[in-house]
């Protein structure tokens, strides 16, 4: 597995003809790392020739909002996007469920696909929704 390291921590290695991006140990991500994660990308694509990119996500507990469309815009471009040993938090975020499909043991792919039955999501939403309603009962007014 080679192995080369990019600014701020960022490490680079390859694994079964994936490069794999590594952030760290970082539980929460904010902008400043989702840029990096921008423009490593774009060098990797446009300078490298990568098509095939994975994240390793065995650290992360919260991403910024516009991961998830970062990693669609490189779809939609051609780039086959992983992400590597998501935990729980992550596997159970709606956007991970709707368009990732487990590929392997620990690696998720992208795609266009339908991961989810949207449904039986909406179902959860209402079931939530009425929760909080009985543990917050709406306040109302007669006049």
């Amino acid at each position: 597995m080679a192995e080369r390291k990019y600014t701020h921590g960022l490490r680079l290695s390859v694994q079964d003809a994936v490069t794999v991006l590594e952030i760290g140990d970082m539980e929460i991500w904010d902008g400043a790392d989702l840029s990096l994660l921008r423009d490593t990308i774009f060098r990797l694509v446009y300078d490298e020739n990568v098509t095939s990119l994975g994240v390793d996500m065995s650290y992360v507990q919260h991403v910024p909002s516009g991961f998830f469309g970062m990693l669609f815009d490189w779809y939609e471009r051609g780039v086959s996007i992983r992400l590597m040993q998501p935990r729980e938090r992550v596997k159970q975020m709606l956007w991970f469920r709707k368009f990732f499909i487990e590929q392997k043991e620990t690696v998720f792919m992208l795609y266009d696909g339908e991961g989810i039955n949207e449904d039986v999501s909406e179902d959860l939403w209402v079931e939530t929704a009425l929760e909080e309603e009985v543990r917050f009962p709406l306040i109302t007014t007669t006049h």
